[in-house]
């Protein structure tokens, strides 16, 4: 039976947290003398920019509770996904001894992530569906390897993965199991978020960035048994989520409505892109996405990255990337912006043809 416990770094298991003023004391008081804030005011202007936020983001997490159908005591709030990326490794692996398995191609930050803390990377490829290789992931694991990345829909390839193989990959994992779905809006997959009660070593990472349109106030999610949240929790700033995210963050989870009228133009407009792309001769291959972006296959990824580039266009060239080359990543973007994209690919094509 997997315990978290037994995966922690012994230092941090005796590990005494930080103590704000925030944690000492909670509820409403008149004179507030104990965080040696200004009581002036704040030159920002804001009626609250002077005080410290909420160190556990509660009035968010109740929020988050009742919109994912999971416990606040199963959820942790981090400045973008990154944060818990970060957090997690700190958690359970030994600098110069530990690892992580990864999937390329996928989302670069579990690498750099991992090079910061000096833990070993092992790398299993998707295979040419992009898909995990269940065998030879199977194969790599090791007493060392603590953590095993799935991103889901998958960046930059944006597909989901099997859902056979990343449940048979959950149940033999002798470690932590992080699913990222930064881009599960965008797709009719059900979440693993709804089986965490199921699997003790599975941690699902969302965020607000993408379907929610808040990328510029930095809030990632992840959501896993009380255990493992109250770990990341014990290990991380006092402070993490400021004011202003946190009103904002507040008071856009209540437009659900909304966010289902952007996602249905987000989709149709994917529907639009990929079927006007698969019908440009100058692109080779198209491939699923079940994300807010298409990886397509040129013959010269490069070229036609400083074409757009050119016409004031920016897309991703993923070229570098396993199994990627000569791949562009194409986010879906407002339906005039799209049109802009696609006379632009069309002007590239006549190019091509008359030379």
């Amino acid at each position: 039976m997997f315990s978290i416990d037994n995966f922690i770094r012994p230092h941090l298991k005796s590990l005494k947290p930080y103590s704000s003023a925030r944690d000492e004391f909670e509820g409403e008081a008149s004179v507030y003398l104990d965080a040696n804030e200004n009581n002036l005011g704040s030159l920002a202007g804001g009626v609250d920019y002077n005080r410290y936020p909420d160190p556990y983001q509660k009035t968010i997490k109740e929020k988050l509770s009742k919109l994912k159908g999971v416990k606040p005591e199963q959820i942790f709030i981090g400045n973008g996904s990154d944060e818990a990326i970060d957090l997690l490794m700190r958690l359970v692996c030994e600098p110069g001894r530990d690892e992580v398995l990864l999937l390329p191609p996928t989302y670069g930050m579990y690498e750099v992530s991992a090079n910061i803390h000096n833990i070993g990377i092992q790398r299993v490829p998707l295979n040419e569906r992009f898909q995990p290789v269940f065998e030879k992931i199977a194969e790599k694991q090791t007493e060392r390897t603590k953590i095993l990345f799935l991103c889901s829909p998958n960046n930059p390839t944006g597909n989901i993965l099997e859902l056979a193989t990343v449940e048979k990959l959950i149940r033999s994992f002798n470690g932590l199991v992080v699913v990222d779905e930064a881009y599960i809006d965008f797709t009719n997959s059900p979440s693993w978020i709804t089986r965490l009660d199921e699997f003790p070593n599975l941690m699902v990472m969302q965020t607000l960035s993408k379907a929610w349109g808040m990328a510029g106030l930095r809030l990632g999610m992840a959501f896993a048994s009380p255990e493992i949240i109250g770990y990341l929790n014990k290990i991380k700033p006092p402070y993490n989520i400021n004011v202003v995210t946190q009103e904002l963050v507040s008071a856009a989870l209540d437009k659900t409505a909304q966010l289902e009228d952007m996602l249905q133009v987000i989709i149709q407009e994917r529907t639009r892109l990929m079927d006007a792309f698969a019908s440009l001769p100058l692109i080779e291959k198209v491939y699923p996405s079940d994300a807010n972006f298409v990886l397509v296959q040129v013959p010269n990824a490069n070229e036609l990255y400083a074409y757009l580039l050119e016409r004031g266009v920016v897309v991703r060239n993923r070229s570098t990337q396993p199994g990627c080359a000569n791949c562009l990543r194409i986010t879906i973007g407002t339906p005039a912006e799209n049109d802009n994209l696609l006379e632009s690919l069309n002007a590239y094509s006549a190019q091509e043809a008359t030379l």
